[in-house]
């Protein structure tokens, strides 16, 4: 197998030397400004500027909007909501196939698990939450000899969406067109739609706003988490001021200290909420982000949560899913495949398809109930169901009416 990986790849490489377009010598990622990004508290009005900042007709501005974005996903659930759903994507197998044709195995085993097809893959989905992704293809040498192909995202805020600039610093206003370079549909892909800010722009609000409610929480915990001590003395007299500081400090678990009958030591009276609103507001924050990004709620109620809502919710879940594989076939056979093929990675004449699962569950129940009425194929259950067939048998003398159930049969 390694074997044939390794001829797959030179061929791919010599087919590519051969045949495919020459790489750009002024790459455009090189020559970007990096900046220190410092994290800073963000708020309701820092979104509103943000937004208006990218809707701005005349001088637009993009980079508050998206170093927002990268704030907000400091946050676990939103980050995992997203993960689940591109891994989802990612997770799922495909084929290169010859259009009108056969699936080339060989082709499909090359650039199955390779970076390539991974990277872009996951920023053609990422269009969603962002609005945009622009990658810039290269070839990286790697090792001696060998070079990869690789796909490069570039900043979203270095990038005007609307106008198509690339900023080589994203505090300047004037940059380069990158849709008028000669490299673009072959070296630059773009993916998504320029006008739009993605679902990570409603996701800001209850991010943000679940910050605040755990820097409440947490603030709560501090202050009211142990009851305040009080120590009751003559604050005239320095020195019993010092020996109740002193006191007060050496209090531990198994503290103890004598004091004066007029002196008189006490707990204040904590208070009385545990935090339920903060948690709420938690939660509630919890669940708009999950609808947003899920389309549900999944398995996170385990207070009102049941069997059938997480089995509603999953499937919901799943057509999101398949529409964004949808999305990723479309962008490929589109954009990506006919760019490969200039560049000679992969022939004119070939598409990019999903390998769509299939319920055996609701399948098997069809056989079942058509081996009444026709005759099925032993090598096709075989290869569909792993069931080896050997022949027929008589029908089940003690119980002749008995069929085989699909949930029995799976379980």
């Amino acid at each position: 197998m390694a074997r044939n990986r390794n001829r797959n790849r030179a061929h791919t490489q010599q087919l590519a030397a051969r045949t495919g377009a020459k790489a750009p010598a002024g790459k455009l990622y090189p020559q970007l400004v990096e900046k220190t990004v410092t994290q800073t508290r963000m708020d309701i009005a820092k979104m509103k500027q943000a937004q208006n900042a990218f809707r701005n007709a005349e001088y637009p501005s993009v980079h508050q909007l998206y170093n927002l974005y990268d704030y907000i996903l400091d946050d676990a659930h939103l980050t995992s909501q997203i993960e689940n759903r591109i891994q989802d994507s990612l997770g799922s197998g495909w084929n290169l196939k010859k259009k009108g044709g056969d699936i080339d195995q060989d082709l499909t085993d090359l650039h199955q698990n390779s970076e390539l097809f991974n990277s872009i893959i996951k920023e053609i989905i990422n269009s969603r939450f962002y609005g945009l992704s622009v990658l810039e293809l290269d070839w990286v040498k790697e090792g001696h000899n060998d070079s990869q192909l690789k796909a490069t995202l570039l900043p979203r805020q270095n990038i005007l969406p609307k106008s198509g600039t690339l900023l080589y610093d994203y505090t300047d206003i004037k940059g380069v067109n990158y849709r008028e370079l000669p490299e673009f549909g072959t070296w630059i892909l773009e993916f998504g739609n320029p006008g739009d800010m993605g679902l990570l722009n409603k996701a800001i609000a209850p991010a943000l706003f679940k910050r605040f409610a755990i820097s409440c929480y947490s603030e709560l915990c501090e202050i009211y988490g142990i009851p305040p001590r009080v120590y009751k003395t003559d604050a005239s007299d320095p020195q019993a001021v010092a020996r109740g500081k002193r006191m007060m400090q050496d209090m531990g678990s198994a503290a103890w200290f004598i004091i004066d009958t007029e002196e008189d030591f006490q707990w204040a009276k904590g208070v009385t909420t545990s935090g339920d609103v903060y948690t709420n507001l938690t939660n509630l924050c919890d669940n708009e982000n999950s609808l947003l990004i899920s389309g549900a709620v999944i398995g996170q109620d385990t207070k009102h949560g049941s069997n059938n809502k997480d089995q509603s919710a999953q499937k919901m879940l799943e057509k999101l899913v398949l529409a964004d594989m949808a999305m990723v076939e479309m962008y490929m056979n589109t954009k990506v495949m006919p760019a490969l093929a200039r560049i000679g990675i992969l022939p004119a004449d070939y598409e990019f398809k999903w390998e769509i699962a299939e319920d055996l569950t609701e399948l098997w129940t069809r056989v079942t109930q058509a081996l009444p009425y026709y005759e099925i194929d032993p090598e096709w259950v075989k290869d569909k169901f792993g069931i080896e067939i050997t022949g027929m048998r008589q029908q089940n003398i003690l119980n002749p009416g008995a069929q085989l159930n699909a949930e029995s049969f799976f379980t």
